[in-house]
């Protein structure tokens, strides 16, 4: 994997919540899974979700994107309730996501995924039989991103060539393509080499700071690195939030989740 770029100066975050949820509940017979999260994401985060195994991180952002549908609360995007929208229609509105295990074309170069990708937000996906060659703009837009991740190099090689950090990367251009304002990323090193998962934070973290970002991360020295706020959930309920400082010393998130020892 190329060197990735540098990362950028701390993202200002500004008092304008671009995402949040208020009173998100979500039941499965009489567990509980989430329960009752009111999370304000504002303008310009790089907001860190940890917790536990079983903690509930992957179905808030399910019920975020609309993969879940709650049983009590809402959500909103940019000041919109999307509680009830479609996934593809909360796309459209600008949140986007990737999954703890990527969901990629294995025969198609990232040139030509991301490519399609970027057509198919502009209404143009079903030409998705003509030549790309003819479509420089879309081409000029993919292979940009492509750049900006520090994977362009292998932009002609097939997905499935690619190494699996390469692969993480080309699933966020892909997310990216959509030109979200929210990028909610679940694990987005996970099965990744810890040689590489650095470089993919140091992608993230150089993303533009109009997009604002949720990334669940088990790896607290990623988590403390790059992330601006923390929230902590701990059996679906949202049991502190703060600056990384604050919870690296907070006495009953050692307990519960970071250990006695760790980070000072």
């Amino acid at each position: 994997m190329n060197a990735s770029p540098a990362i950028a100066d701390p993202v200002p975050e500004t008092q304008s919540p671009v995402l949040e949820t208020r009173g998100l509940r979500k039941e499965f017979g009489r567990l509980v899974v989430t329960d009752s999260v009111d999370l304000v994401l504002p303008r310009g985060a790089r907001h860190a979700l940890i917790g536990p195994n079983g903690a509930g991180k992957t179905t808030l952002i399910n019920l975020m994107t609309g993969a879940l549908a709650p049983d009590g609360g809402n959500v909103r995007l940019k000041g919109e309730d999307i509680t009830r929208l479609e996934p593809d229609a909360r796309v459209k509105r600008g949140l986007a996501r990737t999954f703890q295990i990527n969901t990629l074309f294995p025969k198609l170069s990232p040139l030509e995924a991301v490519m399609l990708a970027v057509l198919e937000r502009r209404g143009a996906g079903g030409r998705w039989w003509s030549p790309l060659a003819g479509e420089a703009e879309a081409l000029d837009e993919a292979y940009g991103l492509l750049t900006a991740l520090g994977i362009a190099d292998v932009c002609t090689r097939p997905t499935r060539d690619l190494a699996y950090g390469e692969q993480r990367l080309l699933e966020i251009a892909l997310a990216l393509a959509t030109r979200p304002a929210v990028l909610l990323l679940d694990e987005p090193a996970a099965g990744v080499p810890k040689s590489e998962s650095a470089a993919i934070f140091e992608a993230i973290a150089a993303l533009p700071a109009d997009i604002s970002v949720l990334f669940i991360e088990h790896d607290m020295t990623l988590v403390f690195r790059f992330a601006s706020r923390i929230s902590v959930l701990v059996q679906g309920r949202l049991l502190v939030e703060g600056a990384p400082e604050d919870i690296a010393r907070d006495p009953l998130v050692r307990e519960v989740y970071l250990g006695s020892s760790a980070h000072g």
